[in-house]
C-alpha cells in the first residue's frame, strides 16, 4: 500500500512555493499560534488535493487565477460531504481568503472570488465553567497522584495560573525562570499575536510557583520555558491535559473540565462577584470585547439579581420577566 500524494507535490512548482511563502509569512509576521498555522497548513494541502481533482491536473498559479465562487463552494461542499462542521468550515474559509489575500498582493491575481463566498453562520458557544468549589478542588488537588513531589508541585501551579490568573495553557507553559525571577506580584504574558500583557498574581497564586521553583531538580536558562517535563525537556500541554482528565475522574467532575475549562471559570467568577468586563478583557489577553461578552451570559443569575435589587420598577413579576428573557437568551 503507497502512501497517499503530498498535495504540494501534487501543485506545479510555483503554486506550492507560494503556500509555503504564504504559511512562512504568518508565522513570521503575523505571529499565528503554532494550532492556527498547522490547521492552516492541512487546509491548504486539502484545498491542493481537491483542485488537483476538481481541475484534472496539477493546479497552477494560473488555475488559481481563473477561480470562480463556484469552485470555492464545491470544494466546501466536499469537505462538508467528507463530516467537517461548520466551525471547520468557516476556518478553511478563513485560510483561503488568508491565502488568496497573499497571491493579490505577490503576484497580482484576484481574490474576489473567494471573499464573495459567506461562511457559515456560526452559533457563540458559551463557556462551560466550574463552580468555585470545584475549582478550588481542583487547586487544591491538581498533581496528588503524582510520582515526585516536584511534579505535584509543578502540576499544582499550573492549575494556579489556569484559575487563579485567567492564562491560556499555552500562556503558562511558555512562561520563562526570567518571567518569575524575583519578588514581583505581576506577571508579563506573551498572548495570542506576540502581544503582551501584565497580569496580577495572587499571594496563593505565587506561592504555588515559587514552591515549584524551589523543588524543580532542573535549572532552565533563563530563556527557557520554567516548566518541564519528567526527563527535563519543556512541558507539552498534553501532559497537563492527560493529568487533568486524571484529576477530574477522581473528583467526578464532567468531562468539559478541562485546562481551558479553568481560565473560563477565572473570568466567570470574577463577572459574578462584580467585576467589570473591560478588566476582565484586559486580564484575559482578548483582543475584542464581544469576546469577553460571552461570559454575561454564562451568569444570567448575576444579571437578575442585579436587575432584582437596582431597577426601580423591581418585584417579583420584574424578576421572574427577566428570569425568562435571560433563558431565552442562553437557549437561543
Amino acid at each position: 500500500m503507497t502512501d497517499a500524494p503530498d498535495p504540494l507535490r501534487i501543485a506545479a512548482p510555483a503554486l506550492a512555493a507560494a503556500v509555503v511563502a504564504w504559511l512562512t509569512r504568518l508565522r513570521v509576521e503575523r505571529r499565528l499560534a503554532a494550532r492556527t498555522l498547522e490547521a492552516y497548513d492541512r487546509d491548504a494541502r486539502q484545498w491542493l488535493s481537491f483542485l488537483a481533482g476538481h481541475l484534472g491536473g496539477a493546479p497552477d498559479l494560473a488555475d488559481h487565477a481563473g477561480l470562480r465562487t463556484a469552485d470555492v463552494r464545491a470544494f466546501l461542499a466536499r469537505r462538508r460531504a467528507d463530516g467537517a462542521g461548520s466551525r471547520t468550515i468557516a476556518r478553511q474559509l478563513a485560510a483561503l481568503r488568508s491565502f488568496a489575500g497573499y497571491l493579490e498582493r505577490e503576484h497580482g491575481l484576484n481574490a474576489a472570488p473567494i471573499r464573495a463566498v459567506q461562511a457559515p453562520r456560526l452559533k457563540p458557544s458559551l463557556p462551560r465553567p466550574l463552580s468555585v468549589v470545584d475549582a478550588r478542588r481542583v487547586t487544591e488537588e491538581a498533581g496528588e497522584d503524582a510520582a515526585e513531589p516536584w511534579i505535584a508541585a509543578r502540576d499544582a501551579a499550573v492549575a494556579m495560573l489556569l484559575y487563579g490568573a485567567g492564562l491560556r495553557i499555552g500562556e503558562a507553559l511558555a512562561i520563562t525562570a526570567t518571567d518569575v525571577a524575583g519578588d514581583t506580584s505581576v506577571l508579563r504574558v506573551t498572548g495570542k499575536g506576540g502581544k503582551v500583557r501584565l497580569v496580577p498574581l495572587l499571594p496563593a497564586v505565587r506561592a504555588s510557583l515559587d514552591d515549584y521553583r524551589h523543588r524543580l531538580p532542573f535549572r532552565p536558562g533563563a530563556g527557557e520555558p520554567l516548566f518541564r517535563g519528567a526527563r527535563g525537556g519543556p512541558l507539552s500541554p498534553r501532559i497537563v491535559q492527560r493529568s487533568l482528565a486524571r484529576l477530574r475522574g477522581a473528583l467526578g467532575l464532567p468531562d468539559t473540565a478541562t485546562p481551558h475549562a479553568l481560565r473560563h471559570s477565572f473570568a466567570t467568577h470574577l463577572l459574578s462577584a462584580g467585576g467589570d468586563l473591560r478588566t476582565i478583557q484586559e486580564l484575559l489577553g482578548h483582543a475584542s470585547l464581544s469576546t469577553t461578552q460571552l461570559y454575561t451570559a454564562v451568569d444570567a443569575d448575576r444579571l437578575i439579581d442585579v436587575h432584582r435589587r437596582a431597577h426601580p420598577l423591581g418585584g417579583e413579576a420584574a424578576v421572574a420577566d427577566t428570569a425568562a428573557s435571560v433563558r431565552r437568551m442562553n437557549a437561543g
